[in-house]
């Protein structure tokens, strides 16, 4: 974990997370420093006790990168691991090295895509009355939108 933690991209993680917890600390600070002043409110105080949040926040991400970084690099060195597999199954399960060498398959639902053209067989939709009284209203809706536009045109 040190070799990792000292490489050169790590360190410009460092910085960069060190960089914004120290300015989320002196943004702290100024906002307390403003809740003091004539100009302060409450607000100010919350965000004098916000920016530390913020602080603790970007050094648990750096943490939580840098272990999962460690483990993986761990886990490329060791090698893949094969499950344990209890005996009684150990026929039916293909062996490691044709699990991995096989590429993954496409998962394709069953009827046809809602991305193609209906079929002819599928029967066209069902209008109702309540239907044909919506498009009624829509077009009588979109008539008058018209004659507003021309009136404004007009003027």
């Amino acid at each position: 974990m040190r070799q990792l933690a000292l490489s050169p991209r790590w360190m410009l993680w460092h910085v960069l997370t060190l960089g914004a917890m120290v300015t989320c600390g002196f943004l702290s600070a100024w906002q307390w420093h403003r809740a003091g002043s004539a100009m302060g409110s409450a607000l100010n105080v919350g965000y004098g006790l916000q920016w530390p949040v913020f602080a603790l926040f970007f050094g648990a991400m750096w943490w939580r990168m840098l272990k999962m970084e460690a483990a993986r690099l761990q886990e490329a060195e060791e090698g893949p691991t094969a499950p344990a597999v209890p005996e009684e199954q150990r026929a039916v399960v293909p062996d490691a090295a044709a699990l991995r060498s096989s590429e993954p398959r496409p998962v394709i639902p069953d009827g046809p895509s809602p991305f193609t053209p209906r079929p002819a067989s599928v029967p066209p939709p069902v209008v109702t009355e309540d239907d044909e009284r919506d498009d009624r209203a829509l077009a009588e809706y979109n008539q008058m939108l018209a004659q507003l536009a021309a009136r404004d045109a007009g003027d």
